[in-house]
């Protein structure tokens, strides 16, 4: 099961076999943060309950890559195959999630819990989703397949299959604050 898993997150990457030079190309030549990451993390999963000593191992290496990357994502969380990470830094998702099979999560996104209300729990994320960058999905939801969630959007409801999601617009009011942000001017 982890060798299929590993194998469709590596083939979402443009690589459709496995070799010994291409582990040497993605984790020391060339590392691809995302890849290097989602491979440790399927074979926790995979050592899960199979072997304790294994486990442990890339256990302790997937804590040393979350540090090392920004890439805070619980082995326990459900993750479909083809999973693509685009950048690396301030990933967060709690370890409850479900995320169907081919999404993509770009940097500084939250998949996270609502610790109150009618949507108090995480969220279920469909196949085919796309979350752009500093976007948050909270709470117990539920995002359909082939969605898109833009750049900075904040979801805490549910959204149908082949939907977009698009942040508010900015607001610009009438009024210089920049003194009150640029300080130690040069002149």
């Amino acid at each position: 099961m982890a060798n299929e898993y590993i194998l469709s997150d590596y083939k979402r990457c443009g690589i459709h076999k496995i070799t010994i030079g291409v582990l040497f190309d993605v984790f020391i030549l060339r590392p691809n943060p995302g890849l290097k990451y989602m491979t440790i993390f399927r074979l926790v999963q995979h050592y899960r309950r199979r072997n304790r000593l294994l486990f442990y191992f890339y256990f302790l290496w997937l804590r040393r890559l979350r540090v090392k990357y920004g890439f805070d994502i619980s082995y326990r969380t459900q993750i479909g195959k083809g999973f693509y990470i685009g950048h690396f830094g301030n990933v967060v998702i709690h370890g409850d999630s479900v995320i169907g099979e081919n999404c993509n999560i770009s940097q500084g996104i939250t998949i996270g819990v609502s610790n109150y209300g009618k949507k108090m729990g995480v969220p279920t994320i469909g196949n085919e989703v796309f979350i752009g960058p500093n976007a948050g999905v909270f709470g117990k939801i539920t995002i359909g397949n082939k969605v898109t969630i833009g750049a900075n959007s904040v979801v805490t409801d549910d959204i149908p299959d082949g939907k977009t999601v698009l942040p508010a617009a900015a607001i610009i009011i009438d009024k210089d604050l920049s003194d009150y942000y640029i300080q130690s001017k040069i002149n």
